[in-house]
C-alpha cells in the first residue's frame, strides 16, 4: 500500500522521491507508477483515501471528501440515456456527498498536503481562479498547512472556509489586479523566493492522481470503465488524470480494456484547446487566444480560463485525447445556464458549479449531434456543486485578503 515510483514520460527515467515537479532533462510531465496493479478499495480508510493504492502518499488525513458515483434516474430519463452515471464531488448530503468547499479541487488538495508533509514540508504557493484556492484554504484551516493563495481580485469572494482556522497565520491571500494568468505569474514570482514551494499545477502528481479517483470511483461503482467521460476543463489536467487512471484500470484487467473516450469542454468565447484540437495542432497564442482578456471577462465559468494549459507537452492534453479519442466542446453561457437549471430541477435543487454546468451542456450537445449512442455507458464528472446547501448547513467564513497588488507586483509577506 502506497508504494510507487516517479517516471519521466518523455525520457523514461525514474526520478528520486521528493516533492518532484519536473524532470531536469526533459520537458513534459512525470507520472506515478504504482507497485499494486490491481486496485483494492480500502473501505476502512477515510473519504478519498479508500483509493490509497493509487495515490502517491503513504499516509491519510481525516476527511469525508470523496467522489460519489450514482445514477440520477430523472436525469437519465430527461436525456434518454439509461446508462448515464454522475460522479459528484461537492456538497449534497442526500447523495452522501460531504465536500465542505463544494468542489472536486479537494481531491487534489488532500493528497498534495499529505505528500508535502511526507517530503519535508514547506509553504505552498497556489495560483487559483477560485476553487483550487478555496480547497487549499480549507486544508490550511483544518490541518494548519501553511499556504499562500494568489487569485485575481474578482475571485476573492470565492475564498472561504467552513471552519475557523486552527492557525490564522497559515493562510495568506494575495489578490492581483488582473486575470488568472496574472495570478499564475505572480505565484511563480513568490515561489521563486527561499522558503516557498510552488504547488505545481498539472506537474503535481498528487493533484492528478487525486483527480483520477473520479474515474476510479465511477469504474468501481459501475463495474466497468465507461464508454465516455465528460468534464469541463481549464488547464485540462482533469482530462490527463482521467486518462492516467484509465490506463491503470485497463492494466488491472477487471474493469475492461477499452479506455473511455474523453469529452472535454470549454466555455465560449474562451476555447483555445477546443480550437487547437479541432485542427489537431499545437496551441497558437495569436490564433487561439486573440482577445483573451476580453474573452475571460465574459465567460460564466472563470475557472476554465487557463492561458498556459499543458496541452502539447509530453503526457499532456493532446496526447490524452489522441490516446483515448473523443472530442472537445465549446459551450456558451446560455447553454451552460440551461444545463445547470436542468440538473438542479431533477436533483433536489442542488446548484452546480458553473464549470460543472458547462460539462453537463457538453453532454447535451453530444446527444444532439449523435456523438454518443443512447445505450452507451457515460460518466459525467460534476466537479462542484451544492454551494447554497453549504451556506445553509455549514455557514462560510470569508478568507481575509492579506495583500492586494498590481499584476506585476510582489507582495511583502
Amino acid at each position: 500500500m502506497g508504494e510507487y515510483l516517479l517516471r519521466c514520460v518523455a525520457g523514461g527515467e525514474v526520478l528520486p522521491e521528493h516533492y518532484t515537479l519536473s524532470c531536469k532533462e526533459h520537458s513534459g510531465l512525470i507520472r506515478t507508477e504504482y507497485a499494486v496493479q490491481q486496485l483494492t478499495v480500502r473501505q476502512e480508510l477515510p473519504g478519498m483515501f479508500r483509493y490509497l493504492d493509487w495515490l502517491p502518499v503513504r499516509g491519510t488525513l481525516s476527511t469525508r471528501t470523496r467522489p460519489m458515483t450514482f445514477q440520477s434516474k430523472e436525469l437519465c430519463r430527461e436525456l434518454g440515456l439509461p446508462n448515464l452515471w454522475v460522479t459528484f464531488t461537492g456538497y449534497y448530503p442526500e447523495r452522501e456527498c460531504f465536500v465542505p468547499t463544494g468542489s472536486f479541487k479537494e481531491l487534489e488538495a488532500l493528497p498534495t498536503v499529505v505528500r508535502l508533509a511526507e517530503n519535508g514540508g514547506g509553504v505552498l504557493v497556489v495560483a487559483s481562479a477560485g476553487n483550487t484556492g478555496r480547497a487549499f484554504a480549507h486544508m490550511a484551516a483544518e490541518f494548519g498547512t501553511p499556504v499562500i493563495i494568489v487569485v485575481p481580485e474578482s475571485s476573492a469572494k470565492s475564498l472561504w472556509t467552513v471552519i475557523e482556522p486552527i492557525d490564522p497565520d497559515a493562510i495568506k491571500l494575495i489578490t492581483i489586479r488582473g486575470d488568472y494568468a496574472d495570478a499564475i505569474a505572480a505565484a511563480d514570482r513568490i515561489a521563486a523566493s527561499p522558503g516557498y514551494l510552488s504547488e505545481g499545477g498539472a506537474k503535481n502528481v498528487a493533484r492528478r492522481d487525486g483527480m483520477g479517483t473520479v474515474l476510479l470511483d465511477a469504474a468501481v461503482t459501475i463495474g466497468r470503465m465507461p464508454d465516455h467521460y465528460f468534464q469541463a476543463i481549464g488547464s485540462g489536467t482533469g482530462g490527463i488524470a482521467a486518462w492516467e487512471a484509465a490506463m491503470r484500470l485497463a492494466a488491472d484487467g477487471r474493469f475492461g480494456f477499452e479506455v473511455p473516450r474523453l469529452h472535454l469542454a470549454q466555455n465560449l468565447p474562451f476555447v483555445p484547446m477546443v480550437n487547437a484540437w479541432k485542427e489537431r495542432r499545437d496551441l497558437l497564442l495569436d490564433r487561439d487566444m486573440p482577445n483573451a482578456v476580453e474573452a475571460v471577462s465574459v465567460v460564466s465559468a472563470p475557472v476554465l480560463t487557463n492561458r498556459s494549459p499543458p496541452y502539447s507537452v509530453p503526457g499532456g492534453v493532446f496526447e490524452a485525447m489522441m490516446f483515448c479519442g473523443g472530442d472537445m466542446w465549446a459551450i456558451d453561457n446560455a447553454a451552460a445556464k440551461e444545463a445547470g437549471r436542468l440538473f438542479s430541477g431533477v436533483e433536489n435543487g442542488i446548484d452546480l458549479d458553473p464549470a460543472a454546468a458547462v460539462a453537463t451542456a457538453a453532454l447535451i450537445s453530444a446527444i444532439e449531434t449523435g456523438a454518443i449512442a443512447p445505450q452507451d455507458t457515460i460518466t459525467l464528472n460534476i466537479t462542484g456543486g451544492g454551494y447554497a446547501r453549504v451556506r445553509e448547513d455549514l455557514g462560510i467564513i470569508p478568507v481575509p485578503v492579506t495583500a492586494a497588488v498590481t499584476a506585476n507586483g510582489i507582495p511583502r509577506l
